[in-house]
């Protein structure tokens, strides 16, 4: 990737982006000043999810060291994205980091051990209570609990600054965390009534839990996953548990660039915008060492997610205690219909 630049720095275009992603929040902002309607604020409250998540993709990439060469310019460029958002830099970049090195591994990835979602009928069988009945109709219940991501990740966040432990700058981002939900809840209740805020915070967080559950969740959910001691190349490991969705410059916006899973799970310090011309690259390599390449639609690849969550649950439903093996996801995966073509949506 060296000798095709696409490892160099691309100032230029994370000054578009940022730029874009500061102009959704400034307008967000005077439509909250301006307007009393119920309705356009409503409406607004989806603008600032669009304008948040934009912020969560620079810090995602911050995080990442693909914008700055320098450390301490990530790191601070995480702050502004934080003092947006409000999550908290250091429990994101701690948790992220186990996922990058050993995707869907059972004992290792955090975001195959949530609570209320099994990715293994080993999971299910084990779950109870109040998980158990929301794994037991999982496919179901997938898209409803995006909604509360936006909750989940901001909890998270601050119990890890309350705890203290992993902080990087442990004065400066309980003060940005704090910071940012402080002027978030003041914006909001100065000039909204309390009733219209409350319904404002709830559409905007919905909406931007939904958005940024939607894109994290067709990375990896639903591939293969490694039980613990698995041992494979770090081709393998990153490969075969990702997969992309096909691109077009709609979905590129919206994802982040993160349907390029694959390219970035071996790069992740490319630049956002070199992952497609990574692209071709590596699906070649792939090809030519016989690695699994999984690439499929936005549609397909959300048909894959609940099909598996809805298979995984089984077991809940019918009684039925057989496991389903890492072999069973590969020949599954292995069987799906090919696409079309490369730039069909579906």
């Amino acid at each position: 990737m060296l000798e095709h630049g696409l490892l160099d720095r691309q100032y230029a275009s994370y000054a578009v982006k940022s730029s874009i992603a500061f102009a959704l929040l400034i307008a967000s902002v005077a439509i909250l000043v301006v307007f009393d309607s119920l309705w356009v604020q409503l409406a607004n409250a989806a603008l600032m999810a669009c304008a948040f998540s934009q912020f969560a993709f620079l810090g995602h990439d911050s995080g990442h060291r693909q914008i700055f060469r320098s450390v301490k310019r990530n790191d601070m460029l995480m702050m502004l994205a934080a003092l947006v958002t409000g999550l908290a830099p250091s429990w994101w970049q701690e948790k992220h980091t186990r996922h990058h090195v050993s995707p869907n591994q059972i004992g290792h990835d955090g975001d195959i051990e949530i609570s209320v979602f099994a990715f293994t009928r080993a999971q299910a069988l084990d779950s109870w209570g109040v998980a158990r009945f929301f794994i037991r109709h999982q496919a179901f219940w997938f898209y409803p609990m995006l909604l509360l991501t936006s909750y989940s990740l901001l909890s998270a966040g601050i119990v890890f600054l309350v705890r203290m432990k992993g902080v990087k700058y442990p004065i400066l981002e309980p003060i940005v965390v704090a910071t940012a939900i402080a002027a978030y809840l003041a914006l909001v209740f100065t000039f909204l009534p309390f009733w219209h805020g409350v319904l404002f915070i709830v559409v905007h967080r919905g909406l931007l839990g939904f958005h940024l559950g939607s894109v994290f969740a067709p990375n990896h959910k639903g591939m293969p996953i490694l039980p613990p001691g698995t041992e494979l190349d770090h081709l393998r490991q990153q490969v075969l548990t990702s997969r992309n969705v096909i691109p077009n410059p709609v979905i590129d916006y919206i994802y982040g660039g993160l349907n390029y899973q694959i390219e970035h799970h071996l790069f992740p310090s490319m630049p956002r915008n070199r992952l497609k011309d990574a692209r071709p690259l590596v699906r070649a390599f792939c090809a030519d060492h016989g690695v699994l390449y999984h690439e499929t639609g936005f549609w397909r690849s959300n048909h894959e997610i609940l099909s598996y969550l809805h298979t995984v649950s089984a077991p809940l439903r019918h009684n039925r205690r057989k496991p389903l093996s890492s072999l069973d996801c590969l020949a599954r995966r292995a069987a799906l219909p090919k696409q079309r073509s490369a730039y069909a949506l579906f």
